[in-house]
């Protein structure tokens, strides 16, 4: 089973620059849990969850990290997005990205201000932990 989500995390990313834009006073993405299920494996208990994100024209998530590994499908419109140390990039409609554990999410938002994004996110992560954890308090972070 572990073999078949490594095989899906064999994803096409997309590294695209994009202007300069501010996240403060934006919408918050409205989330949607579609599927999560335990995954046994050899001394390990694994979860699958499966999220839809949809985030309104403007709209963006805050600052944020998690503790397992992402894959993520774009279904709709167009994402802006930053993990620290990475380069801001676009990932449109029917592209795929993937998102290491535990980076620092500082741009997760609509690219449009006049169109509605979502995207699939495929999280496989080791019990019941949190799928998304805020940092900005942690780092002194503000949604950028």
């Amino acid at each position: 089973m572990i073999r078949k989500f490594a095989m899906v995390g064999v994803v096409t990313a997309c590294f695209v620059n994009a202007g300069a834009q501010t996240q403060q006073e934006a919408p918050h993405a409205a989330t949607r849990q579609i599927f999560s299920r335990h995954v046994p494996a050899a001394g390990v208990s694994l979860r699958v969850s499966l999220i839809e994100v949809t985030y309104p024209p403007g709209g963006a998530s805050p600052v944020h990290s998690h503790g397992c590994p992402v894959l993520g499908y774009v279904e709709s419109g167009a994402l802006r997005m930053r993990v620290r140390g990475e380069p801001e990039r676009i990932c449109k409609a029917g592209e795929s990205f993937y998102e290491a554990a535990n980076g620092i999410h500082e741009i997760s938002a609509n690219a449009s201000q006049t169109e509605p994004a979502s995207f699939l996110a495929y999280f496989v992560c080791d019990g019941d932990q949190p799928l998304t954890s805020d940092v900005s308090a942690h780092h002194g972070l503000e949604n950028k």
